[in-house]
């Protein structure tokens, strides 16, 4: 029996040191196949356990990976609606900044003419130039940098909004009371410009008053409508104030002579001319040369005999010339 059984074992040569001698171990065949099998299903175990695990990891960042693209799509659309609303906030304020300006061009031409009729009627001692706004982007900029946080975009748009809105109400005073400042200070220089104030002759001789006198021709009561002022013949006369010449002729009476009128009703009336320099319809100004001194017509000698009337009313010419 034992010797039957001998081919189904096998003997393994444990070799040591070389001191020691070599041991013999008797296997049986099975075992020696069964140790490879059982090996190669460990390994084979361990792989399809690690493939499982790899695949589950696998399985895991594509998830996370999943859903951060998912929060980054999110994120992207929100920056893309938050770019596409500032640009339209661009867009507008940018035609609002235009508006501004083409606004402030007018109000700086409104200022201009302003400041001309100030520089031409207003006093010597002015206080100087009008401060004016403009724009020129093409000018010298700078300061300090501070950056803007994607939050505080929506913020600053609505505050350039309200500064806008505040420029664009103060532009509109200003279109709408400059041109009225204007308008008065037009009329207030066509009034002074048009009183009759400026003195008409070179020389200050009075011969004759304003009102009850003897006549020098028929030495009677008679009624003086105005003044008479010395003077030699061909002194210049000047107009006492602005305005249009209705008459420019000569009579009997008056011999040459000159009617202006002025504004708020007033006539300025110039008598005894030697030579009338302007016509009828001409507009003069206050100061202007409009005749020559003389003797002509219902007169003693060279003088200028000078009226000014109120409606049809002749007033005292010395309470409205300086």
């Amino acid at each position: 029996m034992r010797s039957a059984s001998l081919p189904h074992r096998m003997t393994l040569l444990v070799l040591r040191e070389a001191n020691q001698p070599v041991k013999q171990i008797q296997v049986s065949k099975p075992f020696v196949i069964a140790v490879p099998i059982v090996a190669l299903l460990s390994i084979s175990s361990l792989i399809v356990s690690l493939q499982i695990q790899s695949e589950n990891t696998i399985a895991r960042l594509e998830d996370t990976l999943r859903l951060q693209n998912l929060k980054f799509e999110a994120v992207v659309t929100d920056k893309n609606e938050a770019i596409d609303r500032l640009q339209s906030q661009v867009i507008t304020l940018s035609g609002q900044s235009k508006e501004l300006m083409n606004r402030m061009e007018r109000v700086n031409e409104l200022e201009a003419e302003l400041q001309n009729f100030i520089d031409k009627y207003g006093s010597q001692g002015g206080s100087g130039r009008l401060s004016s706004l403009s724009w020129d982007e093409s000018l010298g900029k700078g300061g300090e940098f501070i950056a803007v946080h994607d939050q505080e975009i929506g913020e600053l748009a609505q505050e350039t909004r309200d500064d806008f809105l505040a420029i664009s109400e103060m532009l509109d005073e200003i279109e709408k009371n400059v041109p009225s400042t204007l308008q008065k200070a037009k009329q207030t220089e066509y009034s002074i410009s048009g009183t009759p104030s400026e003195w008409p002759t070179l020389s200050t001789r009075l011969t004759s008053n304003f009102g009850y006198r003897t006549d020098p021709f028929t030495g009677k009561a008679a009624f003086h409508a105005g003044i008479d002022i010395s003077g030699k013949v061909g002194d210049p006369i000047y107009a006492a104030a602005a305005g249009k010449v209705i008459a420019a002729e000569n009579n009997r009476s008056r011999g040459k002579y000159i009617i202006i009128q002025h504004p708020n009703g007033l006539q300025s009336w110039y008598m005894h001319l030697s030579e009338i320099q302007v016509s009828e319809g001409d507009a003069v100004r206050k100061g202007e040369n409009i005749a020559k001194l003389g003797n002509t017509g219902r007169s003693t000698g060279p003088h200028l005999h000078f009226e000014i009337a109120k409606g049809d009313k002749k007033v005292n010419p010395l309470s409205y010339l300086q």
